[in-house]
């Protein structure tokens, strides 16, 4: 018995027939490229996550870059994000010109908002948060401190299609999101793919032009812009997965409660829910006493694990330049040492996570 922390092939066992008929109907159109399957995707996620504007783009990279540069952030600005991420947080910043400035996180792996003051300067621009894993970071305490000194909020909610923050969707409290369509997250493409939302009108038009070369119509370009389009095809899966989303994140939220049932150990923290913070579930994230040892040892069972990530962004040789060094930001470090992802998704048997958790537990035994 193999099992995998995401099973993407038998995702597509599951909804291969559905899968088919979306292919076929973009392709029988002859039009792959903005065409209505993105425009009626865009309307989807509005009326899902209850913001206004959405636009369907290339990556949650590219997201997160459109994001920034439609604020107008550029060289010698700073942000403010968290240092437990993928690497696509501190790289966009960088890419539009600007300095990433990393702030310690909390023991929810999230960026801590205590200690976001300390780090404004006259030359800070925005605070990035990062939404870790599918749970959203204190979007009430940041934006307190975001009015106080007139800063912009774009949500880093790459991994937050489906998570809520007091009943508030994620990309509901900052001035734009970015989220990410990836294969491994919880609504996902068969390749790349991202989208912004937004309800900020000004927003959403320059990016609208900027995704597709700066062009308006065929013969007028306004500005120098990117190929950063949501393919049609994508746009047409990313529908249909929509409108199973939310049974994707029940039914890996029940496989983490089974965890929670069958584990018999200490050594092994889950960061659950709370009232007010509802998780999407992208990754089920834990914090192991030697996780290195138990990653191992999962292994020889043919139990796939991941971390998620060793190495806390302020720390990668990428950011060298910014001077950082072990031991500046200690929680985050840490936490990185423990950190361990667990099979969860929502095609698991529950004789698959008993086995998993039956492991776990004799490790520590």
């Amino acid at each position: 018995m193999k099992i995998e922390i995401i099973d993407l092939k038998k995702r597509f066992l599951d909804e291969k027939k559905d899968l088919l008929i979306c292919i076929n109907k973009v392709l029988k159109k002859g039009n792959l490229v903005l065409t209505s399957e993105v425009e009626n995707f865009e309307k989807k996620i509005c009326k899902y996550t209850g913001l206004k504007y959405c636009l369907g783009l290339n990556s949650g990279t590219d997201a997160l870059m459109m994001s920034l540069w439609s604020n107008g952030i550029t060289k010698g600005d700073e942000v403010i994000t968290s240092p437990i991420s993928f690497i696509a947080s501190s790289n966009s910043i960088i890419h539009v010109g600007a300095k990433p400035v990393f702030v310690d996180v909390g023991e929810d792996l999230n960026i801590n908002p205590d200690l976001i003051e300390k780090a404004i300067t006259k030359k800070t621009k925005a605070i990035l948060p990062v939404h870790w894993t599918g749970r959203m970071a204190n979007m009430e305490k940041i934006l307190k401190i975001a009015k106080k000194y007139k800063l912009i909020v774009i949500e880093d909610a790459a991994q937050a299609m489906g998570a809520y923050f007091k009943k508030k969707h994620a990309g509901s409290f900052g001035d734009i999101s970015a989220f990410s369509a990836h294969p491994l997250k919880n609504l996902n493409a068969l390749g790349d793919g991202g989208f912004v939302t937004t309800n900020n009108k000004n927003l959403y038009d320059k990016i609208k032009v900027y995704r597709n070369h700066g062009m308006v119509g065929r013969d007028k370009v306004e500005f120098a812009g990117v190929n950063s389009r949501l393919d049609s095809l994508h746009a047409e899966i990313l529908s249909f997965r929509l409108n199973k989303l939310k049974s994707v994140i029940s039914k890996r939220s029940r496989n983490i409660n089974l965890y929670k049932k069958y584990l018999s150990t200490n050594k092994v923290k889950i960061i659950g829910n709370d009232k007010k913070n509802i998780n999407a579930h992208v990754m089920f994230i834990t914090l192991c006493q030697n996780r290195d040892k138990l990653q191992k040892y999962l292994k020889k069972y043919n139990i796939q694990s991941l971390v998620y990530y060793k190495t806390p962004l302020h720390l990668h040789k990428a950011n060298k330049y910014l001077n950082y060094k072990i031991g500046d930001l200690p929680v985050a470090e840490k936490l990185t040492k423990k950190v361990l992802s667990f099979p969860h998704h929502q095609y698991l048997k529950d004789k698959e996570i008993k086995f998993v958790v039956n492991k776990i537990n004799n490790f520590y035994s």
